[in-house]
C-alpha cells in the first residue's frame, strides 16, 4: 500500500520566492513528551507564490541564521517536504541541511 510519507513533494512547486519571517529551537521528544534538549532550529518562511502561506523547515545542528527583522528572502539547501495526515487534515513536514540569504 502506498504511504502518504513516502511521497515526496518538488520544493520547485512552493515557488522561487521564500520570505524568512521566523526562527524557533526544535526540541527532542522522548516517549511522546518533549524534552529540554535542542536539536536543531524550524525556520518559518512565507510562500509568495502561495498567498503568503507559512511552512516550517526544520535543519538540525547549531542556529544558521538569527531571526530577521522583518522578513528576509532565503533558499534552503536539500529541501524535503513531505505530506501526512493529522486529524484528518493534510499537514506538511520539511527538512533541509542549510539555508542561505538570497541577493
Amino acid at each position: 500500500m502506498l504511504n502518504l510519507r513516502d511521497l515526496r513533494i518538488d520544493p520547485a512547486s512552493l515557488g522561487r520566492k521564500m520570505l524568512l519571517v521566523d526562527v524557533m529551537p526544535a526540541y527532542e521528544y522522548k516517549d511522546g513528551k518533549r524534552t529540554e534538549t535542542v536539536t536543531g532550529y524550524r525556520y518559518v518562511v512565507c510562500l509568495a507564490e502561495h498567498r503568503l502561506e507559512k511552512l516550517s523547515v526544520r535543519i538540525d545542528g547549531p542556529q544558521q541564521m538569527e531571526q530577521p527583522e522583518g522578513f528576509v528572502d532565503v533558499e534552503f539547501t536539500d529541501l524535503v517536504v513531505t505530506g501526512y495526515e493529522s486529524q484528518g487534515k493534510l499537514q506538511f513536514s520539511a527538512k533541509a541541511s542549510g539555508i542561505f540569504l538570497v541577493d
